[in-house]
């Protein structure tokens, strides 16, 4: 099944978007883990809306996310 999805880089603007939401959620008091920061920044930085069944990232401000 993997071989036939796309992997998308860490970019440069992922890289950025990830300091901003690992930020945006230490001042919240709250936490994701370092592998889900990676992910929504990722999603973040392309545009793309993230499938996931994980609650902490519908506290992702502007991520798309919906449920499977």
């Amino acid at each position: 099944m993997f071989a036939t999805l796309p992997c998308e880089p860490v970019t440069e603007a992922a890289a950025d978007r990830y300091a901003s939401v690992k930020l945006s959620q230490q001042r919240l008091g709250l936490a994701l883990d370092e592998n889900d920061l990676w992910i929504a920044a990722t999603a973040l930085a392309i545009g793309a809306t993230l499938v996931s069944s994980d609650g902490d990232f519908q506290r992702v401000e502007m991520l798309t996310v919906v449920a499977p």
